[in-house]
């Protein structure tokens, strides 16, 4: 994994077998990130899970193993009191073109992930709201 900021810009590449999520993390913590906007995230997932939300926090959860190219990955992420929180939905493509998207549950990169980051100081809190079972984004 590499990572470059310049005035609140985050630019990282990840590599063949490198997990998403933990990639993510680890960017997080390296650039000191209170709260982000996931502004593009493009490149090849070998594996990845995607989920729909049902209610009370019930995901339908698919896996998909065979590699897709990541068309888009966008959300944001938040600083919360136990680590990271990272919202992100995906939309990809297999070889055939056909399309799949949902919110982005976990993924390992193929050939290559490229994402943006926008660095900002605003205060996201996330509470569980019970009528819905979401954990609802708070601004401060």
């Amino acid at each position: 994994m590499q990572s470059k900021e310049k005035d609140n810009l985050i630019i990282l590449r990840l590599f063949p077998e490198e997990d998403v999520f933990v990639c993510l993390k680890e960017i997080c913590q390296k650039h000191k990130i209170k709260t982000a906007v996931v502004l593009s995230g493009l490149g090849q997932l070998a594996s990845f899970s995607l989920g729909f939300f049902r209610e009370k926090g019930d995901y339908a959860k698919q896996d998909f193993n065979l590699p897709h190219e990541l068309l888009s990955l966008t959300g944001n992420v938040s600083r919360q009191k136990d680590g990271y929180d990272f919202h992100l939905h995906s939309v990809l493509s297999n070889e055939q073109k056909q399309v799949v998207g949902g919110h982005f549950i976990n993924g390992i990169v193929s050939i290559t992930a490229e994402i943006v980051l926008l660095k900002t100081n605003l205060k996201i809190t996330r509470c569980l709201e019970p009528a819905t079972g979401l954990s609802g984004l708070f601004l401060e």
